[in-house]
C-alpha cells in the first residue's frame, strides 16, 4: 500500500506563500492522477487541485490563478506551491489519487493557516 507523507505547511499572512510536498513510498503513483484536498474544521474535505501522469492541471475555482500543481517523477513526490493566500485557505491539506475509487490511505495531512 503506497504510503503519502505531506509536509510543508505552516503559518502564513495574508498575501504569503507557501509550498506543500506529498512524497510517496512507490513510484506507482507516477503511473496516475495526482491531487490536493483540504478539509477546513467542521467542512467536508475538498479538491483543490489535480495533475494527470502527463502534467495536465486542473484546480478549484477558489484556487485557480493562485495555487500550482506539479510533481517530479525521480523524487516520487507532489507539490502545491500556495501563493496570494488567504484566510478561507486555511485548512488540513491533503494529497491522494484523484481517482476517488481508488484512493490510497490518507496521509496525516498538513496545517496550513492564514492569520495575520
Amino acid at each position: 500500500q503506497v504510503q503519502l507523507v505531506e509536509s510543508g505547511g505552516g503559518l502564513a499572512q495574508p498575501g504569503g506563500s507557501l509550498r506543500l510536498s506529498c512524497a510517496a513510498s512507490e513510484s506507482k503513483v507516477n503511473d496516475v492522477s495526482m491531487a490536493w484536498y483540504r478539509q477546513a474544521p467542521g467542512k467536508q474535505r475538498d479538491l483543490v487541485a489535480r495533475i494527470t501522469p502527463g502534467n495536465i492541471t486542473h484546480y478549484a475555482d477558489f484556487v485557480r490563478g493562485r495555487f500550482t500543481i506539479s510533481r517530479d517523477n525521480a523524487k516520487n513526490t507532489v507539490y502545491l506551491q500556495m501563493n496570494s493566500l488567504e484566510f478561507e485557505d486555511t485548512a488540513v491539506y491533503y494529497c491522494n489519487r484523484a481517482n476517488l475509487a481508488g484512493l490510497y490511505s490518507w496521509g496525516q495531512g498538513t496545517q496550513v493557516t492564514v492569520s495575520s
